[in-house]
Order: C-alpha cells, then structure tokens, then sequence
C-alpha cells in the first residue's frame, strides 16, 4: 500500500472511535476527550504532512485540512460553553465522511500553486479561508441540528438520538454567533483576495467559479443575519438558508477543487 494511503488510513481510523461514541452515547466525559483528542490529533497530523513546507492545493488536503480545522474549533465552541458539546453526534460522523472522501480520492493529482502563491498575501489568504469554512462548517451542523430537532419535535417521537443534540432554542442560538463570525471572516477573506489579485495581477477581483461562489455564499449570509436582526427569521426557514449558504461556500472552497481534479482530472 502507497504511503500516502497509509497515512489517510491512519488518520480516518483515529476518526472513527469518537464518531461512533457520539453516535452510540453513554461514552464518559474523559473517555470522550480522549477519543475526541485522538480524531484531532490523526486529522492535524495528516494535514501537516500534506501542507508541510508549502500548500498543496488539492482536494484530499482541503478535506483533511477542513476536517481538523472544524475539529480545533469544536473543542474551542465545547471549552467556552459546554452545550456545544452536544452538536457531536452530528459533526463527528460528518468529520469522518470528509475523512473517508479524502482517502478515496487522494490520488487525485492536485495543480501547482499559482504565481499568487509567492505573494505575501497567500497564506494570510490560505488561513483565513480555512477558519471561515470551519465556522461556517460547525454553524451549518448547528443548523442541521435544528432541522432534526424540529422534525422530532412535530411528530412528537423524541428520540434517544434527538435527546443528545442541543435543543432548538441553543441550536439556534450557536448557529448564529457561528454565522456572524464566519460572514466576519470571510469578509476578512475576499478582503485578502483582492490584495493578492491586485499585487500579482494587477486587478482587484478574477471573476473564477471560486470567487463567484464565495461572493454569492457572502452575500447569502449577510441576508440571513440582516433578516434574523430585523424580521426575526429562525427556525427551519432559517436553518434551510443557512445551508443554502454552507452550499456555496462548499462549491467554492472543497467543490471546485473536486470538479478540477476528480471529474475533470479523472
């Protein structure tokens, strides 16, 4: 087996224990640390090893990347509010199927860095677009976890499943301080774009699928938070806008990487 195969199963194995206690339950606040410290550990180290040296842009390394970004700030959202804890039965098996659609496809051979990649902007620009996806990632789990709260909720079957994730009220709640923070970021991160396109090629915007997509998830995000202030939306009308939102973000970070190296590249 290829090295590279290796360490992807190596990693999508320290995955799966903490996925399937956070499915299952009953697993122990020190076991769950341990088991949770395990999945980010094996997720961090296979991102180094990718992006060690300089930045492979590829989509198995933007998968394992977003998976231990979005794992760091998990534990970051669990440490300043425990209630945060409780959106692992659907971010963990969500972090083990990017885990397992980075293994699949690590063949896939990724571009060459651009001549964008030797400004000083890039990896101010690489960091700040990994933080925004990992936001949105956890907002767009908070979301989900409102939908399927909702859902039990009007068939008036709770489940044993439905009882573990956060109620409606913090679902909510954690979705939209997620959503402000990422929509911050990503500001940060079109911000950061544009310095990098002006330097090198002297042009604030290169209308790409990339940038149109992140423009548009900007701008879809902006509406949802200005309509939650003012008119009040929330619930599943809110949760279904939100990922809408988390969608084009998707298309434009991990999705055009897919569409470039695997149905393209294939």
């Amino acid at each position: 087996m290829p090295t590279h195969m290796v360490l992807n199963v190596v990693a999508l194995a320290a995955l799966v224990p903490a996925a399937v206690a956070a499915l299952r339950g009953g697993a122990g606040r020190g076991l769950a640390w341990a088991l949770l410290a395990l999945a980010l550990s094996g997720a961090a180290a296979r991102a180094i090893t990718l992006v060690a040296g300089s930045w492979q842009p590829g989509f198995s390394a933007t998968l394992w990347v977003t998976v231990a970004a979005t794992l760091a700030v998990f534990v970051a959202a669990g440490v300043l509010d425990a209630r945060n804890w409780r959106l692992g039965p659907l971010l963990l098996p969500y972090a083990l199927l990017l885990g397992l659609l980075a293994t699949i496809w690590s063949h896939a051979v990724p571009p060459q860095p651009g001549a964008a990649a030797q400004s000083g902007w890039f990896a101010v620009h690489i960091a700040v677009s990994v933080a925004t996806y990992a936001l949105a990632t956890l907002a767009a789990v908070a979301g989900a976890a409102v939908l399927v709260q909702e859902h039990a909720l009007r068939r008036k079957r709770p489940t044993a499943f439905t009882r573990r994730l956060p109620s409606v009220s913090e679902g909510e709640a954690l979705e939209f301080r997620l959503l402000a923070a990422s929509e911050a970021v990503l500001a940060l991160g079109l911000v950061t774009g544009m310095a990098m396109e002006f330097i090198v090629h002297d042009t604030l915007i290169a209308w790409t699928h990339k940038t149109v997509f992140a423009w548009l998830a900007f701008l879809a995000i902006g509406a949802l938070l200005i309509a939650h202030s003012r008119g009040g939306i929330r619930g599943r009308k809110a949760a279904r806008w939100l990922l809408v939102g988390y969608l084009l973000l998707t298309l434009a970070y991990p999705g055009v990487k897919f569409v470039h190296e695997v149905l393209i590249g294939a």
